[in-house]
């Protein structure tokens, strides 16, 4: 009996080339940056145009869109002028690249123009323009790759935020990083913008007040800010954030799943002893985020934790239209965590 032939997955052929950080990109013949993340591929570019204009100011700049090429384009403007200046050739839209391009493309890796930069922009979102990727992760052309991974994860959004003002040397309090995640929970770009901001304004350390006073508008209705009332016992301001928060059109799942983390983290603290630093690197956790959840436990039993930690779950359920009233079923999670009893036993 004839069987149905399933089709392999594609796979990405293994890289031989050099990965770099995209906080620290360099010049090389052909520069690959690819992945969904647009700051960081756009901050990678911005980097290399940096770099090859700090070397020689007469650098020639040229913008190349791959989904709407023109014929020799990409020869015509590599190669070397009268003068002799560095070129920076910055392609856009790899992913969805003409049969043209692709095929000057892969011909231009045989013979790389001296003194020319090429990067080519791919965000992962189709397989086309694999068979050029392919050929550059194989090392054609000299190239280098800059990867810009998609930034979803809590975790990844503080080290993306701790590296912006590492990488500027300005310090920031673990907390007012908390605060300032937080308050730009949904938007890397507006995150990033933040930093930046402060970088640039704040002359010293900056602060949680200073966060507070630059953002509180947004600190106030975040997620965070609501957990953070609720699990301290401060009922009424809990509600009163929680009301903030709903009319300013905070989505009652992500609030759910904000104060759910948290519980999360104080019952995988809970009991252990160890310094914080040893504790976080076993528990996959940041310093801060250990500190904060012993900070959090005060006045905590195991037996109000789990009662708490299951009213969250249940509020899940809930607000993922397992009730009718998702409004409800979230100012029943906040009394249960704040008052730190049944509901309704008030």
């Amino acid at each position: 009996m004839a069987t149905s032939a399933r089709r392999a997955p594609a796979t990405r052929a293994k890289s031989v080339i050099p990965q770099i950080s995209w906080r620290a990109p360099q010049p090389a013949p052909i520069v690959l940056v690819s992945g969904p993340e647009d700051v960081c591929a756009e901050r990678a570019t911005s980097g290399i145009r940096e770099y090859l204009r700090a070397e020689d100011p007469s650098l020639e700049v040229t913008d190349v869109r791959a989904d709407d090429y023109a014929a020799g384009t990409l020869l015509a403007v590599s190669s070397p002028s009268l003068f002799g200046e560095p070129r920076l050739v910055r392609v856009s839209g790899v992913e969805k690249c003409s049969d043209s391009f692709l095929s000057e493309a892969l011909s231009y890796l045989a013979l790389p123009q001296e003194g020319a930069t090429v990067v080519l922009r791919h965000t992962g979102a189709t397989v086309r323009g694999k068979k050029l990727l392919d050929a550059i992760r194989a090392g054609e052309g000299g190239g280098i790759e800059i990867a810009c991974p998609a930034i979803k994860r809590d975790s990844d959004r503080f080290d993306f935020a701790a590296g912006e003002f590492t990488s500027a040397r300005k310090r920031i309090a673990p907390m007012a990083l908390r605060t300032l995640v937080s308050a730009f929970a949904d938007d890397l770009t507006e995150l990033a913008a933040a930093c930046q901001q402060l970088i640039a304004d704040v002359p010293g350390d900056v602060t949680e007040d200073i966060v507070e006073r630059y953002y509180g508008g947004r600190v106030e209705t975040s997620a965070f800010a609501v957990a953070d009332t609720a699990i301290a016992g401060r009922y009424g301001e809990a509600l009163v954030a929680l009301r903030h928060a709903l009319a300013s059109g905070a989505d009652p799942v992500p609030l759910v799943a904000a104060i759910a983390s948290k519980l999360r983290t104080m019952a995988r603290v809970a009991g252990h002893r160890e310094p914080a630093a040893a504790l976080a690197a076993r528990l996959g956790l940041k310093d801060w985020q250990v500190d904060r959840a012993r900070r959090d436990l005060s006045g905590w039993s195991d037996a109000t934790l789990g009662m708490a930690i299951q009213a969250a779950a249940q509020a899940d359920v809930d607000v993922k239209g397992g009730s009718r009233d998702s409004v409800f079923a979230i100012e029943r999670l906040i009394t249960i965590i704040a008052t730190r009893a049944p509901f309704g036993s008030a």
